[in-house]
């Protein structure tokens, strides 16, 4: 696909345009302590690569937990309930785990990159549509509009919306689908090899890979920013 033919650009969400504000031990923090339990940030960061690893291990496991709203807030809760209580907090632990969910269905527990809107804003200059597709709960259209990105956005699918998750090529294709363009005619960028460029490249997709903490694997060639994405994407 060359740049000409472009008609949308698709986009993750976590690790791509926004991030945890001001972060997610100290939105725990926060959270405790509403609930009477005073800890230290520093001790809930100790624990954050056991919740981490928690994560991981139910992805590896069947990451199809994102195509249900359940079961996606379930994993979660699982995270932030072994969090309290390796803080030792153990009656109360699903019930705050629960609550730091629930804060993170608020715009204001989030932060964008600095060159998000700009990038949206140039790719909507050049004609090109904007949408996201991410594996999130339904709280996501909520939250990027509380961004103030809901006036540059043309889309939002979310894979607990839909029930389908990435790197599921039929989420891409009901995207493009509801963008009125072909796969040969979009591009997607995110922050997973599996889940984003493995996921959008089996349907056709142009698929570029977006690294902002130098974490890619070697030979992946990926962007660290999206002022770079014009570049990335021939336009």
């Amino acid at each position: 696909m060359t740049g000409r033919s472009l008609r949308a650009v698709f986009f993750d969400v976590g690790n791509t345009l926004l991030y945890p504000h001001p972060s997610v031990s100290e939105v725990c923090r926060q959270v405790l302590a509403e609930q009477g339990h005073v800890r230290d940030l520093h001790a809930i960061d100790a624990y954050m690569p056991l919740v981490d690893a928690y994560y991981e291990e139910r992805y590896s496991e069947d990451d199809a937990f994102w195509t249900d709203e359940e079961k996606t807030s379930s994993v979660w809760v699982g995270m932030y309930s072994l969090l309290c209580r390796e803080l030792g907090i153990e009656e109360e632990a699903v019930a705050i785990a629960r609550r730091v969910y629930e804060e993170f269905g608020r715009p204001e527990r989030w932060a964008l990159y600095e060159d998000v809107r700009p990038a949206f804003e140039r790719l909507r200059d050049r004609g090109l549509a904007v949408g996201i597709i991410s594996n999130w709960d339904s709280r996501l259209a909520h939250v990027l509009g509380g961004l103030g990105l809901e006036d540059v956005l043309s889309d939002v699918v979310s894979s607990a919306e839909v029930g389908l998750h990435k790197p599921d090529p039929r989420i891409f294709k009901l995207a493009c689908d509801r963008m009125g363009v072909s796969p040969g005619q979009a591009a997607h960028v995110g922050d997973h090899q599996y889940a984003d460029v493995l996921g959008a490249s089996s349907v056709g997709m142009q698929a570029v890979l977006i690294d902002r903490h130098g974490q890619a694997e070697e030979g992946s060639n990926p962007i660290s920013s999206l002022d770079a994405l014009e570049s990335a994407l021939g336009l």
